[in-house]
């Protein structure tokens, strides 16, 4: 059972089973429903993985934006003489009022408990970049998912075939025994 295709990022397609006769002997129907079996757990177990990444995204990308959106903000602020008036959080339930005179830096954490300075035209670029590769990498993942599900349709399809196939020739042998 080689596969060459595959689609953009690696995943293997699956391949149909037209004729089961022409794809696979009758004396290797059990291993080829057992690879076949094998297959669709590797398939279920990596749209598992890419539902888990898509989640993610889909909590992260709102937060970039919503930062990318404040830094827009101090930016187009920067010339102004007066304090910026604002509420920040400190907990989920509890904020405090703050008086912002003219920004010229913001700190960004990256993770893992890490904090940097960054001048406000680096953190927008920054945070523009961010924004734009979370974004392409959710539209990859829904792209994958949809390969995902069409392969694992195809492979349930290609099992449940060989498995008839087989139910049918035991019975053609059965009645061929009984018959003489």
């Amino acid at each position: 059972m080689a596969q060459l295709e595959s689609n953009p990022r690696g995943i293997p397609k699956a391949p149909f089973v037209g004729k089961v006769e022409e794809f696979t002997p009758e004396t290797e129907l059990e291993s080829t429903l057992k690879k076949f079996q094998e297959m669709i757990a590797k398939y279920k177990y990596m749209e598992g993985h890419l539902l888990q990444r898509k989640q993610s995204l889909e909590s992260k990308i709102p937060d970039i934006k919503k930062t990318l959106d404040m830094v827009e903000y101090l930016i187009a602020t920067e010339d102004s003489t007066e304090p910026m008036l604002t509420q920040y959080e400190l907990n989920d339930t509890l904020y405090a009022h703050a008086k912002i005179p003219s920004a010229k830096t913001v700190y960004l954490w990256l993770g893992a408990n890490v904090m940097l300075e960054y001048s406000t035209p680096e953190a927008k670029t920054l945070l523009s970049q961010k924004h734009s590769s979370a974004k392409t990498s959710l539209e990859q993942v829904n792209e994958d998912l949809e390969f995902l599900r069409d392969q694992i349709t195809t492979m349930e399809v290609n099992t449940a075939r060989v498995y008839n196939y087989d139910v049918k020739l035991r019975r053609q042998r059965k009645e061929a025994g009984g018959k003489e």
